[in-house]
Parts: C-alpha cells; sequence; structure tokens
C-alpha cells in the first residue's frame, strides 16, 4: 500500500505527529522527491529546536545527496534564516520546523532558488505523488555519483542582511523584552541585536522544543501574559514575541498592550515607502485594518488588497513588484528579503521607528491603528457553506453594504467591515470585524456570530 500523506501534506508545507504519521525514512523520500521536482544541483537544509529536527532534517539530506545533490545544511536557524541562506546563495530550501505547533509535531517548509514557495500548485503535489509513488515502488535508484553533504554558519551573514535593510544609527538607548518562546528566537535575538544600544531582558532563550513554559505562539493571547507582565515590572518601553520557528514578530507596548499586527503593517509600510522615495505598491491581506491602505495612500503608495495566505502574498509580491506585504497574522514580506517574511527585519523597523524619537510606543502607533477590531474569532459549525449563505442572505440587497467573494464573504459599509472565511482543515468560520468604534463593532461582531451560530 502507498503511503497516504494527504494527513501531512498540506497546502503550503509537510506538517505532521512523529513518529506516528511521519518519520525518518520518509523524510529520506521527500528529499530525493524535492531534488527531483526542483532539478536543483544543490540544495540547502536547516532545521529548528524540535528533538526530532536534526534527524529528519539528515535523513532528507540524505536523500537528496543520494539523487546526486549536494547538500549545504545550515544547522540549528529560524525560518527566515533558512529563506535568507535561499536567496543568498541562490538555492532551493528546506526548513524542518512545525513553527507553533506542539513539540509532537515536525515539517517542512520547502522553497525554489531564491526563496520562492513551494506550494501545491508550485510542486508540493509532484513531490507528495513521487514520496507516494516511492513507497510502493522502493527508493530511486541511487545516481553514479552521490552528492557532497557540507556544513556552513550562516548567523552572522543573516544578521548582517538584515541590518543593511534598517536604518539603525539613530536608535536611542531602549530596553526590550524579548519572549522567544524556547523557539528559535533564542538562537537569532543575540546575534541580530549585537552591538543596538538595546537593554535587552532575555525570557526562555533556551532552545527547548517541548516548550515547557508556554506555546510558542503569540497569536494566542494567552501566551503573550509573560511578557505583558515582564515589560510592565521592568518598565520597558517595549516587548516582543516570536514564534517557535521566529518567523512571525508581535509586539506590545511600555503598557504591556498589544500592537496590532495591522499596526505594524502600517507602520512598516510607511518606513519602507520612504526608503522607496514615497512610491511602491503594499500587499496587505484582505483581513488587515482599513488603517493599511489609507496609510499607505497617505505616504504615495498603492495598496493591493488579497486573499489571506502567504503564497496569495509572495504571488501577488512577485507579480507587482511591490516593496512590502503585512498580514493580520504577523506576517511580514519584504522585496529586500525575496519577497519573503522575516519577523526580525518588521522587529527592528518597529526599534528604529521608536528609537529615532522621544515619544512612547503606544503614541507612536495610535497614528496607525486608526479603528475598532474585533481580532479573530472561530466559530465551530456543521455546514460552512450552509452559514456563509445565510449571512449573504442577510446583507445582500441593504442600502449602502457591498459583498465581495475574494476570500470567503466580506461585507462592507461605510462605518464598517468584517470577514467571515472557512478553515481548510477544520469545520470552523473565522470572523473579522472592525468598524469606526467600539460600540459600533461589537454590534456588528455579535449580529455576525448570532447568524454563524444559530
Amino acid at each position: 500500500m502507498a503511503a497516504d500523506l494527504s494527513q501531512i501534506v498540506k497546502a503550503y508545507d509537510v506538517r505532521g505527529v512523529v513518529p506516528d504519521q511521519w518519520d525518518e525514512p520518509l523524510a529520506e523520500l521527500f528529499g530525493a522527491a524535492f531534488a527531483q521536482v526542483t532539478g536543483a544541483s544543490a540544495i540547502v537544509t536547516g532545521h529548528d529546536m524540535r528533538p526530532s529536527s536534526p534527524g529528519l532534517s539528515a535523513a532528507f539530506a540524505r536523500g537528496a545527496a543520494r539523487r546526486g545533490v549536494d547538500v549545504t545544511e545550515i544547522g540549528l536557524c529560524s525560518t527566515d534564516q533558512l529563506y535568507y541562506a535561499s536567496g543568498a546563495l541562490d538555492l532551493p530550501g528546506a526548513m524542518f520546523t512545525a513553527s507553533h505547533n506542539p513539540a509532537q509535531y515536525n515539517g517542512i517548509k520547502m522553497c525554489r532558488a531564491g526563496a520562492a514557495p513551494v506550494g501545491q500548485d508550485t510542486g508540493l503535489a509532484d513531490i507528495r505523488a513521487l514520496v507516494e509513488e516511492w513507497t510502493v515502488s522502493g527508493a530511486p535508484a541511487p545516481a553514479a555519483t552521490a552528492g557532497a553533504v557540507t556544513r556552513r554558519d550562516t548567523l552572522e551573514d543573516y544578521a548582517a542582511h538584515l541590518r543593511s535593510l534598517v536604518d539603525l544609527t539613530a536608535i536611542r538607548p531602549l530596553k526590550v523584552v524579548v519572549d522567544a518562546g524556547n523557539g528559535m528566537g533564542g538562537h537569532t535575538v543575540p546575534t541580530v541585536f549585537a552591538g543596538l544600544p538595546l537593554d535587552v531582558v532575555p525570557m526562555y532563550f533556551e532552545l527547548d522544543g517541548t516548550f515547557p513554559n508556554h506555546e510558542a505562539n503569540p497569536l494566542d493571547p494567552a501566551n503573550i501574559v509573560d511578557l505583558q507582565q515582564r515589560v510592565r515590572e521592568e518598565g520597558a518601553d517595549l516587548g516582543i514575541a516570536f514564534d517557535g520557528d521566529a518567523d512571525r514578530c508581535f509586539v506590545v507596548d511600555e503598557r504591556g498592550e498589544p500592537v496590532s499586527p495591522s499596526a505594524v503593517t502600517a507602520l512598516v509600510a510607511a518606513r519602507e515607502l520612504a526608503r522607496y522615495g514615497g512610491q511602491g505598491t503594499v500587499i496587505h491581506n484582505l483581513i488587515t485594518s482599513w488603517s493599511v491602505p489609507e496609510v499607505v495612500r497617505e505616504h504615495g503608495g498603492t495598496p493591493v488588497r488579497t486573499r489571506v495566505g502567504h503564497s496569495f502574498i509572495k504571488a501577488e509580491m512577485a507579480k507587482s513588484g511591490a516593496i512590502f506585504g503585512g498580514e493580520h497574522s504577523a506576517h511580514y514580506y519584504f522585496k529586500d528579503f525575496w519577497n519573503a517574511d522575516t519577523g526580525m527585519l518588521a522587529a527592528l523597523h518597529v526599534l528604529a521607528a521608536l528609537g529615532g524619537q522621544d515619544g512612547t510606543l503606544s503614541r507612536l502607533v495610535a497614528q496607525y491603528d486608526r479603528y475598532a477590531g474585533s481580532g479573530e474569532i472561530n466559530s465551530t459549525v456543521a455546514d460552512q457553506a450552509d452559514r456563509l449563505a445565510a449571512i449573504r442572505a442577510a446583507y445582500e440587497g441593504q442600502d449602502g453594504v457591498t459583498l465581495d467573494d475574494l476570500d470567503g464573504l466580506t461585507v462592507t459599509s461605510a462605518d464598517w467591515w468584517f470577514n467571515v472565511r472557512p478553515s481548510n482543515t477544520e469545520p470552523l468560520l473565522r470572523l473579522n470585524a472592525e468598524a469606526r468604534d467600539e460600540a459600533t463593532m461589537a454590534k456588528v461582531r455579535d449580529e455576525a456570530l448570532a447568524i454563524i451560530r444559530a
């Protein structure tokens, strides 16, 4: 029987429980398939701090090397450090991580040379088909000459590249609490922040893929409670939290209050537009705040609205030549970083913006955080399509209300909007609402939820 990979090959990556759903022999076949589908003569690999990551990564490298492909292993790294290596070395890359998932999970994020994404339509389906075929017929014959597997440390080069993309010369001394969540931020932050006038208060910098303190998922408010408390105790200027593979960054202000990722998107967009002479395209997904396109236009840029998901953002960035892109999930994409996402570069922008003036972070971001938002609210439903149809029926034809289907259903009026989109992997509908004031937002949110949960 062919292995059933439907449970672990997702839309954008491979992810599942080790060893129940996948293991090192399967990782070796993925390495061979990746080599064949990319057609590359050399690739680069890296891995996070999960207990299973070194073994899976080494097996993948063996599989690629058996097909005659040279492998550069950069070892422990963040996901954006792997993207850096793929871009700087111009090689396809594979990162072993399950991001913010619990310890028993692991996965592979793959890219082509120059950090171009590999998803279902860009090679992942072909890789899956080969692996499934080989679990029946046996591994493909080795190449006449095996590829070489070599080690290379890219951490210093990665840090230098990021710091070349932000003007950090005018930063005043700042006290910053950093919660690495026992993830890869504990590995990258000391090198990236070295030499800056920062008093860094480290939290959970010990690399530990069992996540003994909290899940490395700062999108869940429960996981930033420790950071918020520590910022207040230390009297710090701000706090920064990274997820498990340190490709996303979340910010809290001097009061310990979370800063909306939309506000961070708007702030970084304004700074990137200034770097590009006040012109350029900025991508934002359709659940970011109205503030984002407003700020982009105010700073001379052109906002482009896309579906949620990094493959859509990266594709649109490549198509439009955009200089920056942001998602409400705290993924930030940069033209000068091969259109790939890097939370660390966004963090440096926040530090540069705050450190370049005398005010507090809460005052600084107020100009970018103009509306009342609900955050994302998930509801379990028996029939996603039925509930979406019910929302459409409730709002269609109302005066001054427009509907669009770019991603799920978005309902917009002059004073508010909300979006409802189905999860691809669970029986959930995800609601995001925003309005000009808190009371209107609460009313709109509750009306939509009443229909979703009817």
